[in-house]
């Protein structure tokens, strides 16, 4: 779900910038430094996912494991993405520098967001542990469409037709998120729960 250098206008840049450093900020401020290697893992697994994708005009299609991030790592899903995003930046020129802080946003926000709601649920039994889970996954990964889609659409009417395709495109994609956060997260609650405790509260 990359956007492309070049694309977007720089009120949409300069805002996502913005938000991206406050998030990293309280990811960062949040972070329970005990648990750098579970947030290094998922930020390898974040990497490894969305470097398979599809292009779709100026942007992509890919699973990129969002929902996931947020219920582990809650805040420091921000920290997480932004280093997973600039090494392919710097790497593979996937979206680019000058994007690099919307591209952030638009996926670590709905991650966040989706661990915050979600909560009280993934704390009770397995049958809505797992149904939690997937919803996290499957919510997250719409709203970052929806928000790459928004931006796209905020940098000019010829994008609005390429927002909608994006947004099509990755239907299929938030049902996979959805079962692979699913069950990911049922597994690792049952044998590792320690590490589902990243972040000092939400």
């Amino acid at each position: 779900m990359h956007i492309s250098e070049g694309v977007l206008s720089a009120p949409v840049l300069l805002g996502g910038a913005g938000l991206t450093v406050i998030g990293t900020a309280i990811g960062l401020r949040k972070l329970d430094y005990d648990h750098i290697i579970t947030v290094s893992i998922l930020s390898a697994a974040f990497f490894v996912a969305s470097l398979v994708h599809v292009p779709i005009g100026p942007a992509n299609a890919h699973l990129i494991l969002g929902g996931l991030l947020g219920v582990i790592l809650g805040w420091a899903a921000f920290p997480s993405i932004l280093v997973a995003l600039l090494l392919q930046a710097v790497l593979f020129q996937y979206g680019g520098l000058t994007v690099l802080g919307l591209n952030t946003f638009t996926m670590a926000a709905p991650a966040v967001l989706c661990s915050i709601l979600f909560r009280p649920l993934l704390t009770r039994g397995s049958g809505s542990r797992f149904a939690a889970a997937f919803a996290c996954g499957f919510i997250a990964m719409l709203l970052s469409a929806l928000l790459t889609a928004g931006a796209l659409a905020l940098s000019g009417d010829a994008f609005v037709g390429a927002a909608k395709v994006l947004l099509a495109a990755h239907l299929p994609v938030m049902f996979v998120e959805g079962v692979i956060t699913g069950f990911t997260y049922t597994f690792i609650a049952k044998v590792k729960p320690e590490a589902l405790a990243v972040t000092s509260g939400l």
